[in-house]
């Protein structure tokens, strides 16, 4: 999918930073501005991707990242494919970024991860958002483990060295990354943020485009 009328923005960020949150305040706020909007998830809520989330913990590595990317495949063409195509716009939580940050906590090399995604479309901006790790660890031991990554104490200061990198990553492929420190800010602060950072739309793993002014 090289170029299609709807606008698709994907939110990630490391564990308990607040990206379900800011997902739905966001959804909202492009719907009461008249936006035509569809929020989604990644792993789907499909078979396949109900699988994968209910076995993360038990599947490690290329094995995962290859589960991981095969729901994404099935994700773009059941869900994001036609709705960008009818011209929603359409925002994931966790799309390519999860999977550089994830995989590569997996031992996974970060081009074994891009080459499984050769072929997704990029979003229009990649929405990464962010905070003190301190932070991040009260709002998990607030909430408790979710996924054998958070055994870690050291995780949420891993990811977000993770993320900033990935962050240079998409931006070598060409896609607009919006980097957002949520630590003092509200879900519906940092959603407003968004909606305002819209840009236009963009290609493929495989062939980046320049970007387009609207």
């Amino acid at each position: 999918m090289s170029r299609r009328p709807g606008t698709f923005i994907s939110v990630d960020g490391p564990s308990g930073v607040g990206k379900s949150t800011t997902v739905a305040e966001l959804g909202r706020l492009l719907l009461g501005r008249g936006v035509p909007v569809h929020t989604t998830t990644e792993p789907s809520t499909s078979e396949l991707g109900e699988f994968t989330r209910s076995r993360a913990n038990h599947i490690h590595g290329r094995a995962l990242a290859c589960l991981v990317a095969a729901n994404r495949y099935e994700h773009i063409e059941v869900e994001l494919d036609p709705l960008l195509t009818s011209g929603r716009t359409v925002v994931c939580d966790r799309y390519l970024a999860s999977s550089l940050v994830l995989q590569r906590l997996d031992g996974v090399p970060e081009p074994f991860v891009l080459a499984l995604n050769r072929h997704i479309p990029l979003p229009d901006l990649a929405v990464i958002l962010t905070a003190e790790p301190g932070h991040i660890s009260a709002r998990l031991a607030e909430r408790g483990r979710r996924h054998r990554f958070h055994d870690d104490p050291m995780g949420p200061r891993r990811e977000i060295d993770l993320y900033r990198e990935a962050a240079q990553t998409l931006r070598g492929l060409g896609v607009e990354v919006f980097l957002v420190d949520s630590t003092d800010s509200t879900p519906a602060d940092v959603a407003t943020r968004i909606a305002d950072a819209l840009p236009a739309a963009r290609s493929s793993v495989g062939k980046p485009e320049p970007h387009d002014p609207r």
